[in-house]
């Protein structure tokens, strides 16, 4: 009970914490909201009065610490606001966008963990062979390359060069959304997928090579070894749960660097998930929406980490216990 009410107090902590910042740098950016969405033209054409009344309409015209107030009130009825640049309540365009970008996102985070965790362990055992000298090459390359460079190199060989998927977008043009197969989406979400499974499968693959590595040389595995057992074997059943916890620590955590990973990604495929729509919000200064975002986006890591500390437990009973005494 104590637990849950902690895990509820730490959310509630960091949502107020986040909200407070977006706010503060949306208000510190030297965006005009009013002429990001009107544009300058016609902004310049405007009379004061308009000008002012758009102003006042939007609510820039107040100081950021009142807006934020304003705001907040509304947020704690359910009311997020109406975002500037989509004309529309926040509450719907961070659904409809957050619908294309969890199943990308979930999709690349479980691929890049299960690749990852795979390629990490066969490394670790076959140690300075070929395979281990390929796995870590892969790996180093992948981790000092910008993730949108690998997305532009993906797009222009399978889609460009091959035509085995389309350019962008999470649909065919001039269908309707109604109208969308389920294979249809998944084939305009291969290649933002595949982009940010490569990508993420590097950390979790060197980290478990070398978590390997050390637990191969352990005494517990000598003495199976000892016992008869094989190499395989006497991973599979004595080294696997000591391999599976840092990696399950390092495939929670890296939820947060696939989220920001989406964000360039969507970019270059036109993808329109949570990650174009950050963009455009802070291009037009929408603060509603970006905060909307940026909180939805802290709690899908800080229940990673929740769930991580979760199964730690089930995984071995001693962290529970050691939990469950402090």
């Amino acid at each position: 009970m104590r637990t849950a009410l902690a895990y509820v107090a730490k959310f509630l902590l960091l949502m107020f914490a986040v909200s407070v910042v977006t706010f503060v740098l949306v208000g510190l950016s030297p965006i005009d909201p009013v002429q990001a969405n009107v544009g300058q033209q016609a902004l310049m054409s405007m009379s004061e009065a308009k000008r002012a009344q758009l102003a006042s309409y939007w609510g820039t015209d107040l100081p950021i610490w009142e807006r934020y107030l304003n705001w907040l009130a509304s947020a704690l009825q359910g009311d997020l606001g109406t975002s500037l640049r989509f004309n529309a309540p926040v509450t719907e365009v961070v659904a409809h966008r957050a619908a294309n970008s969890l199943a990308l996102l979930a999709v690349a985070w479980l691929i890049s963990g299960v690749l990852g965790f795979v390629l990490g362990v066969i490394a670790g055992v076959k140690r300075g062979s070929i395979f281990d000298k390929i796995v870590k090459g892969y790996c180093y390359l992948l981790a000092a390359t910008p993730t949108f460079w690998v997305g532009l190199l993906v797009l222009m060989v399978f889609a460009v060069s091959l035509h085995w998927f389309p350019i962008g977008f999470s649909a065919p043009i001039g269908v309707a959304a109604a109208d969308v197969t389920i294979f249809q989406s998944i084939h305009h979400m291969v290649l933002p997928a595949l982009t940010l499974s490569v990508v993420g499968v590097a950390n979790i693959a060197l980290h478990t090579r070398e978590k390997t590595i050390d637990v191969l040389e352990s005494d517990y595995m000598r003495f199976a070894q000892a016992r008869g057992l094989s190499l395989w074997e006497a991973v599979r059943h004595h080294g696997l749960r000591n391999l599976l916890l840092p990696a399950m620590t390092l495939q929670f955590a890296s939820i947060s660097e696939i989220v920001g990973g989406s964000v360039l990604v969507e970019q270059v495929f036109s993808y329109p998930g949570l990650g174009q729509a950050t963009i455009t919000a802070g291009l037009g200064g929408d603060a509603s929406l970006l905060v909307a975002i940026a909180i939805l986006c802290a709690a899908l890591v800080f229940l990673g980490n929740m769930i991580a500390n979760i199964l730690y437990g089930v995984v071995d009973p001693r962290i529970r216990r050691g939990a469950d005494h402090a």
